[in-house]
């Protein structure tokens, strides 16, 4: 499949969970984790996103993410096209290393 066929997708997880006991820590610590084992990337503080290849990816990712909410706090997801996120703009500061490094076009999926 060229890379023109195939329509990558980004889910971006936006969270905004409490750390006031000992119990919302360790259920912030879990979700953060998770988000990481599961290839997301932190975009910035509470906000992580990952690439999906096509939608049906991009639900199995979505069905991961709901299955590890953590009970309390907000949790939002949005999903957009490669295309919408490579549109965005940086207003101010840099671009973190990882998000140089990897797009849609350097992916190699097996």
């Amino acid at each position: 499949m060229s890379y023109e066929a195939r329509r990558f997708m980004r889910l971006m997880v936006f969270f905004d969970l409490p750390t006031l006991t000992r119990e919302d820590k360790r259920a912030y610590t879990l979700f953060r984790r998770f988000l990481i084992q599961d290839g997301y990337d932190m975009l910035q503080w509470s906000v992580y996103g990952r690439i999906t290849n096509g939608a049906a990816d991009l639900e199995t990712h979505l069905k991961r993410l709901t299955e590890n909410l953590p009970e309390d706090g907000s949790v939002r997801c949005l999903q957009i096209s490669e295309k919408q996120y490579a549109q965005m703009r940086l207003l101010v500061g840099l671009q973190k290393p990882q998000e140089k490094k990897v797009n849609a076009k350097q992916l190699l999926l097996l």
